[in-house]
């Protein structure tokens, strides 16, 4: 069986190299690199050994991936005519995509892959500035990762910062979460006789000075409490101090019942933000929303029944099992055959259920509720194809309601014109109206037209209270006429 030995060619010259690795650096046959660019390979090229670098590939490909997929097939490729030595910078386990994949495939291609170490690139950057790993230390390869992995509270250290464009989207992502002038320390082949650091604001990272791929870039955890304030772990963290001893008297006398109320309230200034089209309100009526979900999620932590983690997991699995569509084998290219795979879901996990309106909630708004148990109930077949069955129904409603107000009791009238509110709610519903949308924006316009006829009043200096309906009705055609809504 042929084999690949993997050696790291360290973070800095020569002088480092292991005695074990010279030597076999020294009497192998055939030497492939990652890439030449690196001081120890410069010098062992410049003493006559010949080796063949992977640097070309870098040029022909268009992403990483793709890069290091090439490079792993020519070596195992190569492998096949004898036995090689594959040298990489630093250290070869320490962020290094290739070593990853020879190790993962060697059985598949019949050839032995041992790695002969090297030293890690991170002494002598946890040296050079002056860190303690133990603090709390974080280590991103700058080509693929993502703003949700960064965690800024650590000592952050992005690697293979290989060339400008690598380095402007680390300074973008970073700008997301620190302030443009937040310091950040440039890295240049740490540990060598070349090292060198500079310290820079955000914004210039990526035209401080000239990069390669022995750049590193370290960013200083935050201390200032303000710039964390968009990090869901430290709003986790204010909720729990509100909640805990020495916190908020208010706060911490909440409890699931008595929530209730604010977080329907939340939920309807959520609704007029939106109608209002005002996206930073709206942005701050969702952060309240939140804070309820939050504050419901410390509760059930406190008495020791569920925490903020265990919603995200019930959330995550619900999405993921009723997308089979998109995390599954299941196909829906349209949003009725999504809406399909929806119901087959829910169908299964509704058997055991009692009851066909088990799931709905008793709590929600009278025509919400409604407006879902009809839903539900249409499901099975217990609705009207057509629409002229509903208007009937509506008009037989209305007439017995009328009957009520004349010659019955006020719970019988109260049982009426609920009746006819509900029918009203399943020609809303045969129409694709939301009802419950639908009178929400009638409040929020009789408001608006309510509030112009205050300030036409005030403008002509009359008294609201003396007015007749007529003329009170005048000033609401006008908000009508200037389409007031």
């Amino acid at each position: 069986m042929t084999k690949i030995t993997i050696i790291g060619t360290g973070a800095g010259d020569l002088t480092q190299l292991s005695l074990g690795s010279y030597r076999q650096l020294q009497t192998a046959e055939r030497i492939f690199a990652r890439t030449i660019d690196h001081p120890v390979l410069r010098e062992l090229i410049s003493e006559g050994l010949i080796v063949t670098g992977f640097d070309d590939v870098y040029e022909k490909n268009d992403s990483f991936e793709e890069t290091y997929r090439t490079i792993v097939d020519r070596l195992f490729e190569e492998a096949q005519h004898g036995s090689l030595i594959y040298a990489v910078p630093g250290h070869p386990m320490m962020a290094e995509a290739t070593v990853q994949l020879l190790l993962e495939e060697q059985a598949k291609h019949d050839v032995e892959v041992s790695v002969a170490g090297g030293q890690s690139f991170l002494d002598a950057l946890f040296t050079a500035v002056r860190i303690d790993p133990i603090e709390g230390c974080q280590i991103l390869d700058a080509t693929r990762f993502t703003k949700s992995e960064v965690q800024v509270r650590n000592h952050l250290i992005f690697v293979q910062v290989y060339d400008q464009f690598t380095a402007s989207s680390v300074k973008l992502t970073l700008m997301d979460l620190l302030p443009d002038d937040y310091q950040v320390t440039i890295l240049q082949a740490a540990g060598s006789q070349e090292e060198k650091l500079m310290s820079v604001p955000l914004f210039e990272l990526d035209r401080s000075m000239e990069v390669n791929n022995l750049t590193a870039v370290y960013v200083p955890p935050v201390k200032d409490e303000k710039l964390l304030y968009q990090d869901f772990e430290w709003l986790r963290h204010v909720i729990a101090r509100l909640r805990g001893p020495g916190g908020c008297p208010w706060d911490q006398k909440q409890t699931h019942e008595s929530l209730k109320k604010y977080l329907i309230e939340e939920a309807y200034e959520v609704l007029e933000a939106i109608d209002d089209q005002d996206d930073e309100h709206l942005a701050e009526e969702l952060g309240d929303v939140l804070l309820q979900v939050l504050l419901h999620a410390q509760i059930g932590e406190d008495e020791g029944m569920f925490s903020v983690d265990d919603v995200i997991e019930k959330l995550s699995d619900k999405l993921i099992r009723r997308h089979p569509h998109v995390f599954g084998d299941e196909e829906a290219q349209t949003a009725e055959e999504v809406v399909g795979l929806w119901d087959q879901v829910k169908k299964q996990e509704k058997d055991a259920t009692p009851s066909q309106f088990e799931t709905i909630q008793k709590g929600l708004p009278g025509l919400m509720r409604a407006n879902e148990l009809q839903k539900s109930a249409a499901k099975v077949g217990f609705d009207w194809d057509e629409v002229d069955p509903i208007w009937e129904k509506i008009q037989e409603e209305l007439a017995e309601f009328k009957e009520a107000v004349n010659d019955k009791t006020f719970r019988d009238q109260e049982d009426e014109l609920g009746d006819l509110l509900f029918a009203l709610v399943n020609l809303a519903r045969y129409y694709k109206v939301d009802p419950e949308v639908a009178i929400h924006r009638t409040n929020h316009k009789f408001v608006a037209r309510f509030q112009y006829i205050e300030e036409r009043v005030k403008e002509k200096g009359l008294e609201i209270e003396k007015l007749s309906l007529e003329e009170l009705d005048s000033f609401w055609e006008e908000a009508k006429q200037k389409g007031i809504k």
